[in-house]
This record gives C-alpha cells, structure tokens and sequence, in this order.
C-alpha cells in the first residue's frame, strides 16, 4: 500500500506561518506520509538563499533552517512556485539546493491527488 500524501501550500514568509507548514510536515512524515511544500509569493522566502535564517520564531522547537534539512532528510519535495518568479523578481538560481519549480497545473495536479492538502497564507 502506498503512503498517504500530504500537500502543504506555503504562502507567507510570516513567522507564524511559516514554521507550521514544517511542524505539521515533519509530523506527517514521521507518520509515514509523503511530505511536499508548495512554495509561492512571499512564501518563497523561505526557500530562497539565505532568507530562513532571518526568519525566527520565539519557542519553536527548532530553527527553520533546521526543519527544511529534516524535511528533506526525510524526502519531502520543496517546489517553488515558477509563476510568481516574474512578480517578485527573482530567478531560479536563488533557491536553496534541491528545490524544484512548478507552476498552477503542478499545484492542481498535486492538491489531486494528495490525501491532506493543508494552506499557510
């Protein structure tokens, strides 16, 4: 039997928004899901270059640097979403290593066919 799939669509670079995506991720994958974050607008941030670092949270139970490493450690997908490239300006060669690009049809496609599909906005 297949894993259940988890869809996590990261919206915002917020702090109160951004570390929930991992936490629940995290939690899923330690539940076996598969794990995969839909990244776009200013949630991009979290996946650009040097950008997660500057995001913290008071009392989160690790660094968002440290969970995007357990998350991918245990296999999740990070996508980035290529559509808001041209609105925010950015390219990408400025994502962290291991990040794919996606657009709408990707998220459709994916929100589809997931089991759970969770929005941080």
């Amino acid at each position: 039997m297949a894993n259940k799939k988890i869809l996590i669509f990261c919206g915002s670079d917020d702090p109160h928004k951004s570390f929930p995506p991992f936490m629940l991720g995290c939690g899923a994958q330690a539940l076996d899901m598969d794990l995969t974050l839909f990244f776009t607008l200013s949630g991009l941030n979290i996946i650009r270059r040097g950008y997660a670092e500057k995001i913290q949270l008071a009392g989160a139970p690790a660094t968002l640097p440290k969970f995007i490493a357990v998350a991918k450690e245990n296999g999740a997908r990070l996508i980035a979403c290529s559509a808001a490239f041209p609105i925010l300006g950015i390219k990408g060669d400025d994502f962290i290593e291991g990040v794919d690009f996606g657009g709408v049809a990707e998220f459709v496609s994916l929100a589809e066919e997931a089991d759970v599909v969770l929005t941080f906005c």
